[in-house]
């Protein structure tokens, strides 16, 4: 297939926070349909408005377009007879764990489906979600062959470009990070590089295969994973030696080759999800990884440890712990940025309740119908004056500043701060 000759009208599958700014930016160049199954999304699209923040308003207002048949421009839809004029698919579907920590591919395995009933000769379908190396080829191809009829690398062909979005961060944006790209053939390879290249202007890097492209999404986060994992382990050590995790780190870090990574709470869509898919495929290949599964452990116990070490410091502060009120500042994975995905604030929060406290949290960034459905908890619209007996903060929004912790203090709260973000002679205790 010669990019030159091919004409793409792409479909991007999945309107979040990696699908909408992929949209808008090849809706810049490109006829673009962006498609996601949730009606209200795309309700929401078409009026300019973005729930993830992810969208500049203007330039979505900019590429969107309400007509048909034109060259270059965004239209959104939930109705798959739209899909079928397409010829170049991008699915962008989130790729969970489940309760068990396994991978859990049902939206994208449902999006292959999809796919699959729309399919023609000729079309290409790549995906950017995160998944174990093979899983492309081995999970997905089979599905699209299976509902289209059409055979793969004949017909049909496929590639894999790793998402680089980092949520809430207007700096390092979609254009700005450099993309890998991959295709199923050494020509689908080249037609899927000049395509992801006509719009990042950071440059594309074109990985030897769709496994190794999937495998290099897959360390890149391990990999972070594993070095905050040993971070964290040093604050566990270090608070029962009365040290500060903190100040540890900035005399290390005054030698040039020491990697300063921060001790804290991991979630999120990546980091915190990403080891247990290349965890996965390595035991169903019979090796049981040591490295990544550990620094998963640590990591995934954090809020148990923060919300112990409240419960030890309000008993020594003579706080009765059964019906002692406190607040959490913050349930988004990170600071500034909308998104509770895989949060690890909601470990902290049930253990806290478990020891018997009543427990508000508060956190002007997040959705509260959304973190309702997903953790079955209700935030509060606005900070109340009321007197609290333990105070964690576990996101470090900006807006934070502003509250006054001196007065909290003052009246005998306990103040846990998670990211070293207030003064220092505030925080009773700090990662």
């Amino acid at each position: 297939m010669d990019f030159d000759s091919f004409e793409p009208k792409i479909a991007i599958i999945g309107l979040g926070y990696v699908g909408l700014p992929l949209a808008i930016e090849f809706a810049k160049k490109y006829d673009v349909l962006g498609f996601d199954i949730n009606e209200d999304r795309i309700g929401e699209l078409r009026r300019g408005e973005d729930r993830t923040l992810e969208a500049d308003p203007e330039e979505l207002k900019a590429v969107f377009v309400s007509g048909e048949n034109s060259k270059t421009g965004l239209r959104f839809s939930h109705e798959t007879a739209f899909l079928k004029d397409r010829n170049f698919y991008i699915v962008t579907v989130p790729t969970p764990i489940d309760s068990f920590k396994a991978p859990d591919l049902k939206p994208l395995l449902k999006a292959s489906e999809m796919l699959g009933k729309v399919l023609s000769k000729g079309d290409v379908v790549v995906y950017e979600s995160t998944v174990y190396p093979g899983c492309t080829e081995e999970d997905c191809v089979p599905i699209l062959e299976k509902f289209s009829g059409l055979r793969f690398n004949q017909d049909f062909f496929c590639g894999y470009s790793p998402e680089r979005i980092n949520p809430g961060d207007k700096v390092n944006t979609l254009t700005k990070i450099k993309k890998v790209t991959s295709g199923s053939t050494p020509e689908i390879a080249v037609l899927v590089n000049k395509l992801y290249a006509s719009i990042i202007t950071a440059g594309t890097f074109m990985a030897s295969s769709i496994r190794v492209a999937e495998a290099s999404k897959a360390i890149e986060n391990a990999q972070r994973d594993v070095n905050i994992s040993f971070v964290n382990e040093l604050a566990l050590i270090f608070d029962r030696m009365g040290i500060d995790t903190q100040d540890v780190l900035d005399a290390a870090a005054t030698k040039w080759n020491f990697l300063k990574y921060k001790p804290g709470l991991v979630g999120g869509h990546c980091i915190g999800v990403d080891p247990y898919y290349l965890a996965h495929k390595a035991e169903s290949l019979g090796y049981h990884p040591q490295v990544i599964l550990s620094g998963r452990r640590v990591n995934d116990n954090m809020g148990m440890f923060v919300a112990n070490k409240v419960v030890k410091l309000m008993i020594q502060k003579g706080h009765t712990i059964k019906g002692a009120h406190s607040l959490i500042l913050g349930v988004t994975f990170k600071e500034n940025c909308p998104d509770v995905r895989n949060t690890k604030v909601i470990d902290i929060y049930n253990e806290l309740v478990q020891f018997g406290l009543q427990v508000d949290v508060y956190d002007p960034w997040a959705n509260a119908d959304e973190v309702k459905h997903e953790y079955k908890l209700d935030l509060l619209e606005q900070l109340v004056d009321k007197k609290y007996q333990s105070v964690i903060v576990a996101v470090s929004h900006e807006s934070f500043k502003s509250i006054d912790f001196e007065k909290m203090k003052a009246q005998g709260a306990v103040i846990f701060d998670t990211k070293a973000f207030i003064p220092r002679h505030l925080a009773d205790a700090r990662l």
